[in-house]
């Protein structure tokens, strides 16, 4: 059990680590050009995901999301799995100010909130979710490029830049940098991803029964 902990927990520390890391040096480089700057953090954050999910899916799945360790994985590793990705996306959050010598524990402080952020946030759990049933199911060896561009997608489409995940945002909740959130705002982009998890999970489930 202890490979498949560590697997999770580094892997939502690096995730975390690029998103916060890419938006900090995307917005120094962009000159106040936000679409530059989304483009950049976009990018690293595909490629990222990309290769996280490929070295570490044999060794735990590679969730790296609460919800995706709740609605797809399995029920006695839960606990477990979802604390350590707690603590590894906190950690990423202070890995990623560290490098570019900021403050290390800092408070979100950009306002993402709204009926259209969150109904976009269900949209990209949704997504995701029925990308990673489907694609496991059909095209189980490309379900890490898959996931990537579902995320890459979801960065541009959506109307709250596609977090899809409670761990990232509870992370990016202690960062006042290009990818923060208010963390009033966190529970509502965390209610809205679960309902999009569920429903993704019942369209799903009901697709791959009527092939059986």
């Amino acid at each position: 059990m202890r490979a498949p902990l560590i697997a999770e927990g580094l892997g939502t520390c690096l995730l975390v680590c690029t998103v916060i890391g890419s938006g900090i040096m995307a917005e120094d480089l962009a000159n106040g050009n936000t679409a530059v700057a989304l483009l950049g953090n976009t990018a690293a954050t595909g490629a990222m995901l990309y290769l996280l999910i490929t070295i570490f899916g044999p060794l735990s799945g590679a969730h790296f999301n609460p919800v995706v360790t709740l609605l797809l994985g399995e029920r006695k590793n839960w606990v477990p799995f979802i604390a350590v990705q707690l603590i590894g996306a906190v950690a990423g959050a202070v890995l990623a100010h560290a490098m570019f010598g900021l403050d290390l524990i800092q408070v979100g402080l950009k306002p993402r909130t709204g009926i259209g952020q969150w109904i976009g946030e269900g949209v990209a759990t949704f997504g995701l979710i029925l990308t990673i049933m489907l694609g496991s199911r059909y095209k189980p060896e490309q379900v890490p490029a898959l996931v990537a561009m579902w995320i890459v997608a979801g960065y541009w489409f959506t109307s709250s830049t596609s977090f899809s995940n409670p761990a990232v945002t509870i992370a990016r909740g202690f960062t006042d940098s290009f990818a923060g959130i208010r963390m009033i705002d966190a529970p509502g982009f965390i209610i809205a991803q679960f309902a999009g998890a569920f429903a993704a999970k019942f369209v799903a489930s009901h697709l791959l029964s009527s092939q059986e």
